[in-house]
């Protein structure tokens, strides 16, 4: 699969069919030996959408029992047609308990740009319902060849919706996609952003599998060093151009995770379909930095 041509949405809905068919995880309590960083093992649930829209507190404990210490959410609001509607029938302390009794925690979800737009202090108060501590976007959704006036004008509104997070003691945070992958007046835009973007009100999110758009995960994080805090990771084999178990493929995780300290990483979620997520586990749980 090419990923050059397609966003992280497009390749975990094509395959989803793969997190659909696992019902086996391992059991027993999670090995407790050193993962990266000395960080929770976490993992993003966007790639087991389908099995939380049908039972989350089920689907959380058998993500708690493959492995995964740290949970990351998406938004019930902006990924409703995703499978995250289910979530809505919560309240955020309900969300915080569900996750709680599992034994994981969870700082950290997605939100999409136009429900921030729409009711951003609203999504905050179910933010801190819920305990988190760090608010993203996937995308700030600009045009698809977009000018500097349209990066600024996106870079000043997501300022404002950062000053509004830090009042609330909430980081907001930008992932890599889409518009953030483009170029303006021969530049990549995520570039223009890591320049616009208050480093106080902001942070990154790095997706590692935009490596096959020419995103180095190391090498932004030593060139901008305190502007990220979290990380979504995949492998990824340059000889095949397709999606791998962390550990497997071609990338150097020692040397992502090394410069991932300078860049200010917290915390990373691995997202791939959910059997290739549970290959990834032993790994991350051996891997020293």
């Amino acid at each position: 699969m090419q990923m050059s041509a397609t966003t992280r949405r497009e390749f975990l809905k094509s395959t989803a069919k793969h997190a659909a068919v696992v019902g086996l995880l391992s059991a027993g309590a999670p090995d407790l030996r050193a993962n990266p960083l000395g960080l929770p093992l976490g993992c993003q649930t966007w790639p087991v959408r389908q099995m939380i829209a049908k039972d989350f507190p089920g689907t959380i404990k058998q993500l708690a029992a493959a492995g995964f210490q740290n949970i990351e959410l998406c938004s019930p609001v902006g990924y409703a047609d995703s499978g995250f509607a289910e979530l809505a029938k919560y309240s955020g302390t309900e969300l915080r308990k569900i996750l709680s009794d599992a034994g994981v925690t969870c700082i950290s979800s997605h939100f999409g740009i136009d429900e921030l737009r729409k009711d951003q202090p609203g999504r905050i108060a179910w933010a801190k319902d819920v305990g988190l501590t760090q608010m993203i976007v996937p995308s700030l959704d600009g045009p698809k060849n977009p000018t500097m006036d349209d990066v600024k004008r996106v870079a000043d509104e997501y300022n404002k919706m950062g000053e509004l997070a830090a009042e609330a003691s909430i980081q907001q945070g930008l992932h890599n996609e889409d518009f953030e992958c483009s170029t303006a007046n021969g530049k990549r835009t995520y570039d223009l952003l890591l320049e616009l973007l208050d480093p106080k009100l902001v942070k990154f999110q790095f997706q590692v599998s935009t490596i096959a758009q020419g995103f180095d995960a190391a090498e932004y994080f030593t060139k901008y060093p305190g502007r990220f805090f979290s990380m979504h990771v995949q492998g990824w084999s340059a000889q095949t151009k397709k999606i791998m178990p962390v550990g497997q493929g071609t990338l150097d995780w020692k040397k992502i995770f090394t410069a991932a300290k300078t860049g200010g990483v917290k915390n990373y979620f691995v997202e791939m379909n959910l059997d290739m997520m549970k290959a990834s586990v032993p790994y991350l749980r051996a891997l020293q930095v």
